[in-house]
């Protein structure tokens, strides 16, 4: 009976129908109940505009409060353009904001280290790395190689292309190389000047915090890029930077600090023990080849506030700590949300 009713009255039915749905839907509205937006506004996102927006907002905050503050992203050079192409319009925003680029296994190191990176993975990095380069901005290469040739051929491979580089011969960064590429004795004022630069980011091989500060302090390197913490934990201090800021000699060198800002790290000052993927809206899944780096919604403002814009801040305790600048990485994060 009921069926013979709706076939007599399918007009009436329609409009039935479209009036529930408009009502269930008002009502949503007006409770302020979320109408299955969320994984809608997740595949929408543009995930590198995300992350553009991050650094040029970071960038911006640093600059305010030191204008000679530098911040150069490391990796994620598809940024430079708003398209996913290097023949894309280059995305002027992202490329005013940033100082220079820091790019990862150029020559040696991209599938492992001391090994030749492939011929066309080179080559797409290297025509986004001269779009950077185009705007002016410094490039620094690490490439990872230990054999005497490999590291000689990187620095020539590098040299033409007017990036400066450093062959880091252990993934783990734990030494301060006194043999250089290109040893320089003056006095480095900008990024522009560096002949040369320090990736040093692990302090395990050292007994204290001094001793770290002396090697670097008696080394020649133009611009050293270390973390703004000694593995125990101890924050370097203003003085700590000073001594690194000076060459045996005399001259000034610059002294950038180490920040991730695409996944959180279980070892940081900022981590609660009681975080986990499953209680936090911007925590994501653990990096399965690096433990304790947890993949981060970066777009997320409680994540950002955790990086910039409180004096507890990440950033915030690397700029008054007298850091020349920053190295951002995992800026490359945008890869993972993309495939996901």
């Amino acid at each position: 009976m009921v069926v013979q009713f709706l076939k007599n009255n399918k007009k009436h039915n329609a409009y039935i129908i479209l009036s529930i749905i408009i009502s269930f839907f008002s009502s949503c509205k007006t409770a302020n109940i979320p109408v299955a937006e969320g994984k809608n506004q997740e595949e929408k996102r543009n995930y590198r505009d995300d992350m553009r927006s991050f650094v040029v907002n970071l960038s911006g905050y640093a600059k305010a409060k030191n204008p000679n503050f530098g911040v150069i992203p490391q990796n994620g050079i598809e940024l430079v353009t708003l398209s996913d192409n290097a023949n894309g319009k280059p995305s002027e925003s992202y490329l005013n904001a940033i100082d220079a680029h820091g790019q990862e296994s150029l020559f040696y190191g991209y599938s492992s280290d001391n090994k030749k990176t492939p011929s066309d993975a080179n080559q797409y990095l290297i025509d986004y790395l001269k779009i950077s380069q185009q705007h002016g901005k410094a490039i620094f290469v690490t490439d990872y190689c230990s054999s005497k040739e490999k590291i000689n051929q990187s620095y020539i491979n590098n040299s033409n292309l007017g990036f400066t580089s450093y062959q880091a011969t252990e993934r783990d960064l734990t030494i301060v190389p006194t043999v250089y590429q290109n040893k320089n004795n003056n006095n480095i004022v900008s990024l522009d000047d560096a002949q040369n630069f320090l990736f040093f980011l692990n302090y395990e091989n050292y007994s204290s915090k001094n001793n770290v500060v002396e090697d670097v302090a008696n080394s020649y390197y133009d611009l050293v890029l270390i973390d703004l913490f000694y593995n125990d934990g101890t924050q370097f201090s203003n003085l700590d930077i000073a001594k690194m800021k000076t060459k045996p000699n005399g001259e000034k060198r610059l002294v950038y600090c180490y920040m991730s800002i695409g996944e959180a790290e279980d070892y940081r000052f900022y981590w609660n023990e009681e975080w986990n993927p499953k209680n936090l809206d911007w925590l994501d899944k653990e990096n399965k080849n690096w433990p304790g780096n947890y993949k981060v919604k970066y777009w997320n403002k409680d994540w950002q506030t955790i990086i910039f814009g409180l004096p507890e801040s990440y950033l915030d305790k690397i700029i008054v700590t007298g850091y020349d600048g920053v190295y951002l990485d995992i800026i490359d994060a945008f890869e993972y949300f993309e495939n996901k």
